[in-house]
């Protein structure tokens, strides 16, 4: 049995750009290690979930590991809240949560990230004020900050059960059901939280939206206040004074283990907690790496150096590099371009002429497509490779989206990559 090295860059797929000379940043990245993969195997194209749908990363993990989200998904916030060790139990209602810039009003928004520019330890202090100053009526709640703007709350209803049948705050996220889908185009304003629609008549669905509209009142109030906040103003930055909340849920997924599914040992090595959460729940081992240091000639290279020494101990490691999305969500997509660029030079020149590849089978694929056009996820499909092992050659030129939809593979589902590389690793 060959090794599975399944590597999924973040936001990587994209639309043709004007100002590129009409390519996408993929197509228009000088991207030598990944055209010699594409080169020495086969290339496809894949929808991460389904045609049409523009996936969070959540639900795009999951199915890219095989599973079908549309059966075992609970919504985003109960895999985040979980990987940072919050208790949840059924009927809990678990969120994702930002932190956000407000208006003088409380309601208009001013940027949904606090320009992206809130740390970590400035995040971490305002949790701890809104953990001591904000009180609900009938309920408690945990509220934790993870990585730079973003968090978690749970919230526990003191007299019922809570449901994760509610809207979101956040207004740049709709739901499809359980699945959580970011919209186009949204006015910038706080949204109420409401049963969503069958659950109308809800009293678990009508609390739970009570309780999280209570909770963003008050928070909002807190943080107006903060000091933290107060010193960002007169820094010239935006104060993070406003929690905006989506994909709710009121239970943990029940994934069956993927070793059980596949029989394979996997670990992982992933940046967010979404992802950290679905290693967990699924039984893949998350594997211990340094912290960023916000150099990617640094942290790159790390990376290609742990999967080489990790490789070893498992049947396969899953990947993810959150990269290319975040310029993309500012629609930056020469940032982008040169954040594939980095992931080629630091990333894959590290890994590639110490792995045995001949004895290794390596897929290299997307979550989903973060458009720089729209600064949002979209329902375009995205480019996969897998190479080594005995793979033959499929006459692919170069890795990007227009070269794979001539590639040998085809088109796929999110979902059927897993048994593909299975088979290919006999």
């Amino acid at each position: 049995m060959k090794k599975i090295l399944y590597i999924v860059l973040d936001g990587l797929g994209d639309l043709p750009i004007k100002e590129l000379n009409n390519k996408t940043p993929l197509e228009a990245a000088l991207t030598p290690n990944l055209d010699r993969l594409a080169q020495k195997g086969r290339t496809g194209i894949v929808y991460p979930v389904a045609k049409g749908m523009a996936p969070e990363s959540d639900i795009a993990v999951i199915s890219l590991l095989g599973y079908d989200a549309h059966k075992y998904y609970t919504g985003r916030g109960p895999l985040e809240s979980f990987a940072e060790g919050l208790m949840i139990h059924d009927g809990n209602l678990a969120l994702r949560v930002n932190f956000a810039t407000s208006g003088p009003d409380g309601v208009s928004i001013k940027d949904r990230r606090v320009g992206r520019n809130l740390t970590t330890e400035e995040a971490a202090i305002l949790a701890k004020e809104i953990n001591s100053k904000v009180t609900l009526s009938g309920a408690t709640f945990e509220f934790k900050n993870t990585i730079g703007h973003r968090g978690v709350l749970v919230i526990r209803g003191m007299r019922s059960k809570l449901s994760g049948w509610i809207t979101n705050t956040d207004p740049a996220y709709d739901r499809e059901g359980v699945f959580g889908v970011a919209k186009e185009k949204f006015e910038n304003l706080v949204s109420q939280s409401v049963p969503m629609p069958g659950y109308e008549d809800s009293s678990e669905a009508k609390e739970a939206a009570s309780l999280l509209n209570e909770f963003t009142q008050k928070s909002h109030k807190v943080l107006d206040e903060a000091a933290v906040n107060k010193k960002r103003v007169a820094e010239n930055k935006m104060p993070g004074n406003l929690i905006l909340s989506r994909d709710a849920g009121d239970h943990l997924p029940k994934f069956p283990k993927i070793e059980s599914v596949h029989n394979l040992r996997f670990g992982s090595f992933v940046q967010m907690p979404v992802e950290k959460g679905i290693a967990l729940l699924t039984g893949i081992d998350v594997i211990d790496v340094p912290s960023s240091s916000g150099h990617p000639d640094v942290d790159y290279a790390v990376w290609a150096k742990v999967a080489l020494e990790t490789i070893k101990k498992y049947d396969g490691i899953y990947i993810h590099i959150k990269g290319p999305d975040e310029p993309a969500h500012d629609g930056d997509f020469i940032k982008k371009r040169e954040s594939v660029e980095l992931i080629d030079k630091f990333f894959f020149s590290g890994l590639l002429p110490k792995l045995d590849i001949e004895n290794t089978i390596v897929a290299v694929t997307a979550d989903h497509s973060t458009v720089c056009a729209i600064k949002a996820h979209s329902a375009d499909p995205v480019p996969l490779l897998i190479s080594g092992g005995n793979v033959k050659p499929d006459g692919s030129l170069s890795f990007s989206e227009k070269a794979a939809k001539l590639g040998s593979i085809g088109e796929l589902l999110g979902r059927d990559i897993m048994p593909l590389l299975v088979k290919s690793a006999q």
